[in-house]
């Protein structure tokens, strides 16, 4: 696995980021056809863009931060926002939206996104981390009670 970040790295040139955009496009597409008038429908229409936004938006954050455990933090909102996303479909059809066909599209774009969200989450670098003493997103081996070495360090207002 490769850990280094070089200064010219850019978000957008990861195929995880591309597919939440095309993900996000696939969902406005599809949103588009809601009737403005429906209520229910327009909050579903909100909660799903939302969703979908949320997948290129914390990929970009995630991927130029190096710390272990705030990339969890931000994978594990990724990963909500796709399991989400992907049980939409089933509230459009209950409120009556009639094309709720079309969702099949973003479930198979969300299943290759899991993909390719696999392997990027392997790139994690689990040395580069501070402990989570909420004991959620800590590397393997690293319980939120261990000792931290760096508050041994001195600071510079002491």
């Amino acid at each position: 696995m490769n850990f280094d970040h070089t200064e010219h790295f850019s978000p957008e040139e990861l195929k995880l980021y591309q597919k939440g955009l095309e993900i996000f496009d696939t969902v406005h597409l599809i949103a588009d056809l809601i009737p403005p008038e429906d209520k229910h429908l327009n909050i579903v229409k909100d909660q799903m863009l939302g969703d979908a936004l949320i997948l290129s938006t914390k990929v970009s954050g995630a991927a130029v931060m190096d710390m272990y455990d705030l990339k969890m933090e931000s994978a594990t909102l990724i990963r909500k926002a796709a399991r989400d996303l992907m049980v939409h479909n089933h509230t459009l059809e209950m409120y009556g939206f009639k094309e709720v066909d079309y969702f099949q599209m973003v479930r198979d774009l969300i299943e290759e996104f899991r993909l390719l969200f696999i392997d990027w989450v392997k790139t994690f670098d689990p040395w580069d981390y501070e402990i989570d003493r909420w004991g959620l997103f800590n590397p393997p081996g690293v319980s939120p009670f261990d000792h931290d070495p760096d508050e041994d360090l001195p600071r510079d207002d002491e």
